[in-house]
């Protein structure tokens, strides 16, 4: 079922398409909507993959808005979406 999640830290289309790259192979194609605050993802998700998900964009520096971080956490995811940010900035100037 498609469904729409708010997400933290996604600020450009360097920060777009590294989630679309990263989430392709597990979760299929992820719509990105960079025109409203907070950003969202748009996938076809099933109930099951939820939890798969969550824990993904944690990875990469994308919580989910409603996901509850500590302060180190915090400081942690936002600087792996730098990093993130950044792989997705080169993987789009090498298309």
């Amino acid at each position: 079922m498609k469904q729409t999640f708010k997400v933290r830290n996604v600020k450009c289309g360097g920060c777009a398409g590294t989630l679309k790259k990263s989430l392709l192979e597990e979760f299929g194609e992820v719509s990105v909507n960079l025109e409203v605050e907070p950003r969202e993802i748009t996938l076809d998700i099933e109930e099951s993959q939820k939890e798969a998900l969550k824990l993904k964009l944690r990875s990469l520096g994308y919580p989910l808005l409603t996901d509850k971080l500590n302060s180190f956490q915090t400081v942690g995811t936002t600087a792996k979406s730098f990093v993130s940010c950044a792989i997705g900035k080169m993987d789009n100037s090498v298309k």
